[in-house]
């Protein structure tokens, strides 16, 4: 399944520390030999601070209690850099750090400068000292301290482009230490901040976008509302014109999501479009399942690569979360994305097929007959669809089912309103650049 990872495409797009989580899981997953994992890891953290991490993965990988005279000078700068940035940024962090001298601030940050130099004698030099504090204990691995010295030091800020590096910092620290609800915020910050008109050049725009999806990715298969965010994200016009230009292999997670979201439905023919759009450049038995399904009708090709899905999402480091429920380990997003992906099936069959065999749609589905006659009459009961179980000939019969002409209006003029925002916003966009001009 190692032709199936997406770490290679997804690393480069990650701060080097949000990597480690991409290395833990296919050594867990052993998608390649144990000692090349290892030998990536240490390369990783020669280029962080975390000296203390990289020697015990070098005793492992070595099977030996010895390490290399580098790493240990190394140790010994680092430990040194990090007191002297600490005594730099002295000032501002007792200041920080006392609760009676932080009820002078103010939500203006011109007074809070102001106040800091007058009455505490902190200036930008120990305001830049805070910064290169913070971003030094975030190299060596304490993201709890980094994200909230980052915090404070983004309140006083006045280059945007310091401040946006910070807010990215940040992100990355809520991210390592799982709180994805704050995560969330800021990643809504960081987006607000992207799609500004005056963000930099387009070119830095488009990279800073997929920079911001490929983070997201934690975050929106962590996150109880991540389902319905990332397919916000993914498919607005912006970003999925980002995804076919630099990142096609982001259709998995926009697939899996839109699979899994009975809500959002009717967006699945947009992907479908894209998938055939970039299925030279990117494809996976995920996206080829929705080509063999809605595209080809090749229900065959579809219930093969239904089998190669279930394989992909086990060992995709976002999709093949496993969860402890008392003595046994499941994949909650295997199953669902196989409980719905069946539910395709079915429903797609029983669209050309009037009288359907039992036995057939329970190969079809990759189930037992038993299984699968269970699974058809729930669906069937909870579904509320208008179809018949034959017990006695093993059969479904489906009823003809004639949508009034009220409902295809309705149905044709659903996504009306959004499309004419989308429209409006693009007219008022190109007026205020001619007008700019």
């Amino acid at each position: 399944m190692a032709n199936y990872d997406l770490t290679r495409y997804i690393a480069p797009n990650l701060d080097r520390h949000l990597t480690f989580p991409l290395l833990e899981f296919v050594q867990d997953r052993r998608l390649y030999p144990d000692d090349e994992t290892l030998k990536a890891k240490i390369e990783l953290l020669n280029k962080t601070n975390m000296v203390d991490y990289a020697m015990d993965i070098h005793k492992s990988l070595y099977q030996t209690e010895e390490v290399p005279q580098d790493m240990i000078d190394r140790r010994v700068k680092v430990v040194a850099r990090l007191k002297a940035l600490e005594e730099s940024a002295a000032p501002l962090i007792t200041f920080l750090q006392n609760p009676i001298m932080l009820q002078e601030y103010r939500a203006d940050k011109q007074y809070n400068l102001q106040m800091l130099q007058e009455r505490y004698q902190i200036g930008p030099d120990q305001i830049e000292a805070l910064y290169q504090y913070a971003k030094f204990q975030f190299e060596c691995g304490n993201y709890s301290g980094a994200a909230d010295f980052l915090y404070q030091y983004r309140l006083l800020c006045t280059n945007s482009e310091r401040n946006l590096s910070a807010l990215w910092g940040k992100l990355a620290a809520e991210i390592l230490m799982q709180n994805w609800d704050v995560a969330l915020e800021e990643l809504n910050r960081l987006r607000e901040i992207i799609d500004a008109k005056n963000f930099q050049s387009p070119l830095n725009q488009l990279q800073s976008r997929i920079w911001l999806m490929h983070w997201s990715l934690f975050i929106f298969f962590n996150h109880d509302s991540g389902r319905s965010g990332i397919i916000d994200l993914f498919l607005y016009d912006r970003y999925l014109n980002a995804i076919q230009t630099n990142a096609p292999h982001l259709l998995r997670y926009l697939a899996t999501a839109l699979i899994i979201n009975k809500k959002r439905r009717p967006q699945l023919k947009e992907l479908i479009k894209v998938i055939q759009q970039e299925q030279c450049s990117y494809k996976d038995p995920i996206t080829e399942f929705l080509q063999c399904l809605f595209v080809n009708y090749d229900f065959d090709g579809a219930q093969q690569k239904l089998q190669e899905c279930e394989e992909v999402i086990l060992n995709d480091p976002f999709l093949g979360k496993r969860v402890e429920e008392g003595n046994f380990t499941t994949v909650p997003l295997r199953d669902e994305f196989l409980e719905n992906a069946r539910l395709f099936i079915f429903e797609t069959y029983c669209r050309i097929h009037q009288c359907i065999d039992i036995g057939m749609l329970a190969e079809k589905l990759n189930m037992s007959y038993d299984e699968a006659e269970r699974w058809i009459v729930n669906l069937v009961r909870n579904a509320k669809l208008d179809a018949k179980i034959d017990s006695k000939s093993g059969t479904v019969v489906m009823e003809p089912n004639h949508v009034n002409v009220y409902e295809q209006i309705i149905e044709s003029t659903k996504a009306l309103s959004l499309r004419t925002y989308k429209f409006a916003n693009l007219v008022l966009e190109s007026a205020q650049a001619q007008t700019a001009a």
